[in-house]
């Protein structure tokens, strides 16, 4: 012990003659500095989860939270995924959910956790959702109860679990029934699984038609279970020919138009909410919203509602006329907010851009917005000779039967057709008179205002305009977050139109309006080649559109952007007005992209969606016309729930599934 002693105080004094020295570097005044930095620091250690999430349980209406905690070498970044899709915003250790539905129960979350080392993927945490007391009715993960899946409007169906790429073809899968009905189904169909009706559960399908009637049908035996005419005594269909300009939009009646929208947990059974128009005997027309029981087809909230609104604009107020509109994009529910988007018939003037929202508990209007109060009015602010008359042109809302879309924070969008835009910009960059043609539309509600909180429009648009090249001619889709090039996380919501361009725009900085060059994140001029009159679709990474007489084209997304020119097309071609696609799958396995063409006959086509040359089955296949369902419809996006897929026809929905089952 002595001898190790007396080595320890050499040490400290060989230690201390070093540093009175300079030891260890100094500068000409003698102050010294720190040792260089290791030329080779330690290596980051990659992530690994310590706690993994846990299953949570809500009541539909409320939130749940989950938790994700980890360790490895700073710093961590984490991004919540739901049933394998990313979360806008979603890139804490912990996640609050939004309010959820019915259609949430058995959503499977988990958390990637990232960082210069590596990224590690939690196991799956399962939501469970209870209805409301007094609903009577268990949700399920099953239920259609929006266009096209979701309020993205993905077109997503991914939990079917009967229908794969092995068996759809035409020896083993076609045409089942068809559903009988009273006039043509525009409307997607919905569907809700094991439904309680008279003490019975039944897996049930949802059909509006034109002649303003709902059916609800059992899914499986085609056996009709309610039927509900929501003409007011005295009351008509509005015939197409009643309009002095006719273009064939919907015809030769109009009544149900829009896809309704489903809340399960709402009322006493759950409640579908429907817009329907009519006239009366002294030719007054009317829309109105419409809440039914879902078990029974009976009025609800004491309802129906007139719609009816007032919006200031140049010359003291536009009021929202009846007989001018029509509701044909889908119903969109968010936050407790029915929102209705109007359009015209064909280009019958004036018209503007209404939106329209009701609060979902007792149907009284919430909210007005109007994206092109001024049509009807002398134009200012447009190049002269390149205006196409877009003093009685408004940006109506069409978007080929798609609805608009919302974010988790209740953030509602859409694209707007041809008409009036005032090149003249206020100081936030907005059209100086608010009219808004050709855009995409960012809208936030606050108290009964609904504003424009961003826009896009392109720096050509009053040209596209002059040439009937409506962006809204198509129906935008939001994207699940996205990472760039760089890893930062993009929101993106992607739209095209007649012009035949793809835009990808990001939704937390729009671009705005500037006459030499479009402010976005991504543009594609040359790969659609023809119009878009239909809605994308969205499936593990890739987009499908349909354009007019062209292939169903798939686009790989890389890096937040799609190639200029297809990943993959289908042999079959889509004449007007192309094809809305809509895609099942259980999770990310058994994918197969359907499509509809119309015609005489229609057509129900299945591709195989990492290569859609490869196509499953059409049903002009099986020999003598097994499958065939007569003339198609306009705009129709197929519905697939419960191992079938449900197509809206001229005087029927036609069922699809495995043949003998």
């Amino acid at each position: 012990m002595k001898q190790k002693r007396i080595v320890g105080l050499a040490q400290l004094l060989v230690v201390a003659l070093f540093t009175a020295c300079g030891g260890g570097g100094s500068s000409n005044n003698g102050s010294s500095t720190q040792d260089p930095p290791p030329s080779n620091p330690p290596a980051a250690t990659a992530p690994s989860i310590t706690t993994q999430p846990t299953n949570a349980t809500a009541t539909a209406g409320n939130t749940a939270t989950f938790t994700v905690t980890a360790s490895g070498s700073d710093p961590l970044s984490y991004q919540w995924q739901k049933s394998g899709t990313a979360i806008s915003g979603a890139t804490a250790a912990t996640y609050t959910t939004p309010a959820v539905q019915v259609a949430d129960d058995g959503a499977t979350f988990t958390v990637v956790v990232t960082n210069s080392a590596g990224s590690v993927t939690s196991s799956g945490a399962k939501l469970s959702v209870t209805a409301q007391s007094g609903t009577g009715n268990a949700p399920s993960p099953a239920d259609v109860t929006t266009y096209k899946n979701d309020t993205s409007r993905t077109g997503q169906y991914l939990v079917e679990t009967t229908l794969t790429p092995a068996n759809v073809n035409s020896t083993s899968f076609g045409l089942l029934r068809q559903l009988s009905v009273d006039g043509k189904v525009d409307a997607q169909p919905l569907y809700l699984s094991q439904l309680k009706i008279g003490g019975t559960a039944h897996n049930v399908v949802y059909v509006a038609t034109e002649n303003d009637s709902v059916y609800a049908f059992d899914a499986d035996s085609g056996t009709q279970l309610w039927k509900a005419s929501l003409l007011p005594s005295g009351e008509s269909v509005v015939n197409a020919s009643d309009f002095p300009y006719s273009c064939n939009q919907v015809s030769p009646i109009i009544g149900i138009t829009a896809t309704p929208v489903i809340d399960r947990t709402a009322g006493t059974n759950g409640t579908i909410y429907v817009v329907a128009m009519s006239k009366d005997g002294s030719s007054n027309h009317h829309q109105r919203l419409h809440a039914l029981d879902i078990t029974t087809g009976a009025e609800l909230l004491n309802g129906p509602t007139e719609i009816t609104a007032t919006y200031p604009n140049q010359a003291g107020t536009a009021s929202f006329d009846p007989f001018q509109y029509e509701e044909r994009a889908a119903l969109l529910l968010a936050n407790g907010t029915i929102y209705t988007t109007w359009t015209s018939h064909c280009d019958e003037p004036p018209y503007g851009g209404w939106v329209i929202s009701f609060d979902q508990t007792t149907l009284a209007r919430n909210g007005i917005g109007n994206v092109g109060p001024n049509s009807g009015l002398p134009l200012t602010g447009v190049p002269a000779g390149d205006n196409n008359d877009g003093s009685t042109y408004g940006p109506a809302v069409w978007m080929s039967g798609s609805g608009p879309a919302a974010d988790s924070a209740g953030n509602v969008y859409f694209l707007t057709g041809n008409g009036r835009f005032e090149t003249t910009l206020d100081s936030n960059g907005f059209p100086n008179m608010g009219d808004y043609g050709n855009a995409f539309i960012k809208l936030t509600k606050s108290g009964s205002t609904l504003s424009v909180a961003d826009y896009f429009s392109a720096s050509d648009t009053i040209h596209l305009s002059a040439q009937d090249l409506d962006l809204g001619g198509g129906g935008a889709l939001l994207l699940p977050d996205l990472n760039d090039s760089t890893g930062a996380v993009k929101h993106l919501i992607v739209g095209a139109g007649k012009e035949a361009r793809i835009y990808l725009v990001d939704r937390d900085n729009m671009g705005k309006f500037n006459a030499s060059t479009n402010h976005i994140w991504q543009e594609v001029d040359s790969a659609l080649v023809t119009s878009i009159r239909s809605s994308p679709a969205y499936f593990n990474g890739a987009l499908y559109f349909g354009p007019r007489d062209q292939s169903l084209m798939a686009f790989t997304i890389n890096n937040a952007k799609i190639p200029t020119t297809p990943s993959s097309t289908s042999a079959a071609t889509f004449g007007y007005p192309g094809t809305s696609p809509t895609v099942s799958a259980n999770g990310t396995s058994n994918g197969i992209v359907w499509a509809h063409a119309s015609g005489n006959p229609g057509a129900l086509y299945a591709f195989d969606p990492a290569n859609l040359a490869h196509e499953l089955y059409d049903s002009n296949q099986a020999a003598g016309g097994r499958d065939q369902f007569g003339a198609g419809n306009k705009f129709i996006a197929p519905m697939i729930a419960g191992g079938k897929v449900f197509v809206g026809t001229n005087n029927s929905v036609a069922v699809f599934g495995l043949l003998g089952h």
